[in-house]
């Protein structure tokens, strides 16, 4: 069976977590789209791990971690945190790297930040991780695809095509330091050198796994709002974050994915530049920030501080319609329990009218929320196993959200830790 396991809004819903605890029931993980320039931020029995290209799943013995055909994929990047992990103590994790996967190369990430200095404050908040730059390629045919480091001639005329191309913009735009060709060439015998243990066909070895029956989670990046198509474009990233995209990018057919967990925050936060109508600002959202994730609300690749806001149900429900969810984790529930009353943004007032639907950038720029406030519970709720166990008044606000949502909310996240989870049964 196959299980994507997806973000509703603008990343950082604590997917990470998730993706770890529902590991133990998979046999295999794939990472389907995205690269090193989101994190995912995993507690376990070896220590805190911030992973950025590898698959939540490697910490487990039992699993086989991918890197699918869809990913922005940093093979420095990878080596170094395939090294983090072992020098922490975890076990050499089962990884292979798809074939048809496109390279991350150091110039991606120097255009990204020389366009960054370029628009200066009309710049688009990027994490200056390459990744615009990376995708662009790759829809201008001009990417390196890890099949070919394997083909001596075919990556030589290339390397020296790209090169020239790249020059031009360098010297007459950006007026940088130009590529040199042969440099370029060694760099990417190094990487063949650092990625040759792991390539397969991914797509043929997902295809008999399917057919053997086994458990296969899909693991994606980010939120629906980031997605380039539905998210708040143009502040989004560069490759589709939707659990549609995940057939695509891991090589298998779409009806194959059988349950979408989309992982909902029980507040909201984002980082990065765009619009985020719940946005709070001042004392309340430094207390919020202190208080939420584990250790703050600060990005997991980019240690920038995350802005903060109250739950927003009409980004929410959009981005479970978008991802096609089947069922909804939220996460951080724990972190409200300092509150005694908690607000919920339950419409946009756009041009003096209220809207329960997520509009188009250009309304969502004029749109001002529409608050419900809801009674906190004031308490401490980590270490409850059972949701009957929880206060009434964090009942009512979880039951008040899945009706806003409108998709069962079943797991439910009161701490950072694997096991710190309430499975809910009941609607």
């Amino acid at each position: 069976m196959v299980r994507a396991i997806v973000g509703a809004n603008w990343g950082d819903e604590g997917k990470g977590k998730i993706t770890d605890m529902l590991g133990k029931e998979s046999d295999i993980i794939v990472r389907f789209q995205g690269g090193s320039n989101a994190g995912h931020t995993i507690i376990n029995q070896y220590g805190k791990f911030a992973l950025h290209l590898l698959p939540s799943g490697v910490f487990y013995n039992h699993t086989t971690s991918i890197i699918g055909n869809g990913v922005a994929l940093n093979i420095p990047y990878l080596v170094k945190e395939l090294k983090s992990l072992t020098d922490g103590g975890v076990p050499v994790p089962k990884l292979l790297v798809s074939d048809r996967a496109q390279i991350m190369m150091p110039y991606h990430i120097l255009f990204d930040q020389y366009e960054e200095e370029r628009l200066g404050g009309k710049s688009f908040g990027s994490t200056k991780s390459g990744i615009a730059p990376f995708y662009s390629d790759k829809y201008a045919k001009i990417g390196f695809q890890v099949s070919e480091l394997f083909e001596d001639e075919v990556l030589k005329e290339k390397t020296e095509r790209v090169c020239e191309m790249k020059n031009i913009l360098l010297e007459h735009m950006y007026h940088k330091p130009l590529l040199v060709p042969e440099e370029l060439l060694h760099t990417l015998h190094e990487y063949r050198d650092m990625v040759a243990p792991y390539v397969c066909d991914t797509s043929a070895f997902l295809h008999d796994a399917i057919k053997a029956g086994k458990n296969i989670l899909l693991e994606g990046q980010l939120g629906a709002l980031k997605d380039p198509d539905f998210g708040i474009y143009p502040m989004v990233t560069s490759s589709s974050t939707l659990a549609a995209y995940g057939a695509v990018g891991a090589g298998i057919p779409p009806y194959e994915i059988k349950d979408i967990i989309v992982v909902v925050k029980a507040y909201s936060s984002a980082v990065g530049a765009g619009e985020f109508v719940s946005e709070i600002f001042g004392d309340e959202a430094d207390e919020l920030r202190r208080r939420g994730g584990d250790g703050g609300e600060f990005g997991a690749t980019t240690g920038r501080p995350r802005r903060m806001g109250w739950f927003d149900a009409v980004a929410t429900r959009y981005g479970c319609r978008m991802q096609g969810a089947t069922e909804v984790a939220l996460t951080v529930l724990d972190v409200l329990g300092y509150l005694k009353e908690l607000p919920v943004c339950v419409g946009y007032e756009i041009d003096g009218k209220v809207t329960k639907d997520f509009p188009v950038t250009a309304k969502l720029r004029k749109a001002k929320p529409v608050y419900e406030v809801l009674p906190g519970w004031q308490t401490e709720i980590r270490g409850i196993k059972r949701y009957e166990e929880l206060p009434e008044n964090c009942r009512r606000y979880i039951e008040f959200i899945e009706k806003e949502i409108e998709v069962p909310i079943t797991l439910v996240s009161n701490g950072p830790g694997r096991d710190e989870i309430i499975r809910r049964t009941e609607g």
